[in-house]
């Protein structure tokens, strides 16, 4: 990030490809539709504001910031019942080995789609924590400086997030 401010337009590129599937993934889990909109105005977002990047926090911590405002303006111009669950059509693009009969990809699917509907369940803020935590691997204080809240509050919401998914998902153990 320090070269690209500096002037070192290839830096670009490094920074983009090294963070381009967790940003989208995060948006994605967070508005599907408009995850492509979103994630474009984010890099513009960075972009734009390059220049006031103080390096006083790692970079990833600066673009889910940037992400979770952009996320919060979208809220706040569209309604909430916009976020939809994932469609069937999604579940079919999740990869199985060719060696695995069809009952295990069945099974697979089954599993996937419980996931999603347990991470989709959670309060927005606890979603959040989490896909922060295991999109963006952000440590705790990093997603508490991203969220703009307490660390503690942070560790709260992954916490419960954790136990949620954790409850939801105990028939796939």
């Amino acid at each position: 990030m320090h070269a690209w401010c500096s002037g070192e337009e290839t830096a670009f590129a490094v920074l983009y490809a090294r963070w381009r599937l967790r940003l989208y993934r995060y948006l994605a889990h967070q508005a599907p539709r408009e995850a492509d909109e979103l994630f474009q105005d984010v890099w513009l977002r960075i972009s734009a504001a390059r220049s006031q990047f103080m390096g006083s926090a790692r970079f990833s911590t600066w673009m889910f910031r940037i992400a979770h405002h952009r996320l919060i303006d979208h809220f706040r111009t569209h309604a909430r019942h916009l976020l939809v669950e994932y469609d069937d059509e999604s579940l079919e693009q999740i990869p199985a080995a060719p060696e695995l009969d069809p009952l295990t990809c069945v099974q697979r699917q089954q599993a996937a789609a419980a996931l999603l509907a347990a991470v989709q369940a959670l309060p927005a803020p606890q979603r959040e924590a989490f896909l922060l935590a295991e999109e963006g691997e952000l440590s705790l204080d990093e997603i508490a400086q991203a969220m703009g809240v307490p660390r503690e509050t942070a560790k709260s919401r992954l916490r419960y997030a954790q136990a949620k998914l954790r409850s939801a998902l105990a028939v796939w153990r």
